[in-house]
């Protein structure tokens, strides 16, 4: 009999240990495993742009996503005080150690060590050309896009203490001048180079030799108008936004395999948003979801990406997420685990937040208001 009652018991207890289990789980689903107790559990990133001095805006990101300011940090250099038709003007290292970020108005770029309590400047060089607006880093690899003059593409090493220093011989011109080129970025192994050429309908590639020069570049046409910003999922294709001059309701977002001598091979292409000017593409880690913000919509759009790099809208009115009236999302980011997504909203002079479903829908959550007007660039973790 009390064998029995013990073995009840036990039952009993070990159904109470998998409830309250579960209940930790669920609770621990809605926050970051990095939260290191300090209620802080990473950080979001943009830049004032401003003409009169650049300077980066730090803000704490809470383990259930919201924002809190943190502080700016001086650049040295100076912004454009407007629009600079880009993506990734502002970016982090893979190990989130050092934050690289374009001096479009002083035609050099600045380098900060991340610190749990701010920014640290450690250099600042020029960027090998007029008007840099995207920077890509690939281990001891820099690659700044410089998008004045000319236009060109020039090389960095990345040294220690966090300082860059230039690359003899790396600098490429583009497919020629007036290019109004928007990004410029690695590819996941690091071999292939891409940018982006608004104004000339072209996708420039460029090989990356083991020293870090490139050849090229080899142009490739634009399966639509205006290809603007790009990302690339993990088995490295590339998923390109086409704003098609900001014709209303036409943005669209097409797919391709790189080659290995750099020349694309198209999978999806134009699948349509049903929104005004398409700009700027992230990727889920897991390379299940992509995500375009929607500048002339105040909206992201989802598209569900398959294994062989098609992708289809997830949302058939191309609105997985509103940014606002009037709000002209350009940049986005993910936070490192990818709950969260970020945009900032040029129209309302903010910072958007969502949070990213598993089945890629997003839930709006608080934002941060009160950026510079001007303001360029989007990263986090």
């Amino acid at each position: 009999m009390t064998s029995t009652v013990s073995k009840r018991w036990l039952r009993i207890l070990f159904v109470f240990l998998q409830v309250a289990l579960l209940a930790t789980s669920v609770q621990a689903s809605e926050y970051d495993e990095d939260d290191d107790g300090s209620g802080i559990a990473g950080a979001v990133y943009t830049m004032s742009n401003s003409a009169s001095g650049n300077a980066i805006l730090r803000f704490h990101r809470a383990a259930n996503g919201t924002l809190t300011a943190a502080g700016s940090f001086p650049t040295g250099g100076v912004g454009s005080g407007g629009g600079l038709g880009n993506q990734g003007a502002l970016i982090l290292s893979q190990n989130n150690r050092w934050l690289y970020a374009v001096n479009a108005g002083s035609n050099d770029i600045s380098v900060f060590a991340v610190r749990p309590k701010g920014l640290v400047m450690t250099d600042k060089v020029s960027s090998g050309g007029i008007r840099p607006v995207s920077l890509t880093v690939d281990r001891d690899l820099l690659y700044v896009l410089n998008a004045g003059g000319n236009g060109n593409i020039s090389g960095f090493t990345v040294q220690r203490k966090g300082r860059l220093a230039p690359l003899p011989g790396s600098t490429r011109s583009l497919s020629g001048p007036n290019t109004a080129p928007a990004q410029i970025a690695f590819n996941p192994e690091g071999g292939i180079l891409v940018v982006t050429e608004k104004a000339t309908n072209l996708i420039d590639t460029y090989e990356v030799a083991e020293d870090g020069l490139t050849t090229g570049p080899y142009l490739n046409n634009s399966v639509r108008a205006t290809p603007f910003g790009f990302a690339f999922d993990r088995r490295g294709r590339l998923l390109v936004s086409e704003a098609v001059g900001g014709a209303v309701d036409a943005g669209s977002v097409s797919t391709y395999n790189i080659t290995e001598n750099g020349q694309l091979e198209v999978i999806s292409p134009a699948v349509a948003t049903t929104e005004t000017a398409v700009c700027w593409v992230v990727v889920t880690k897991n390379g299940r979801f992509a995500y375009v913000s929607n500048t002339g919509s105040g909206s992201l759009t989802a598209y569900r990406v398959a294994r062989d790099g098609s992708i289809t809208i997830r949302d058939a009115d191309g609105r997985t997420g509103d940014t606002g009236t009037g709000s002209a999302p350009l940049d986005i980011a993910f936070s490192d685990n990818n709950r969260y997504i970020y945009t900032l909203n040029n129209g309302t002079h903010s910072l958007g937040a969502f949070r990213v479903q598993a089945n890629g829908g997003l839930v709006a959550l608080p934002g941060a208001n009160g950026l510079p007007i001007g303001a360029n660039g989007l990263a986090a973790h």
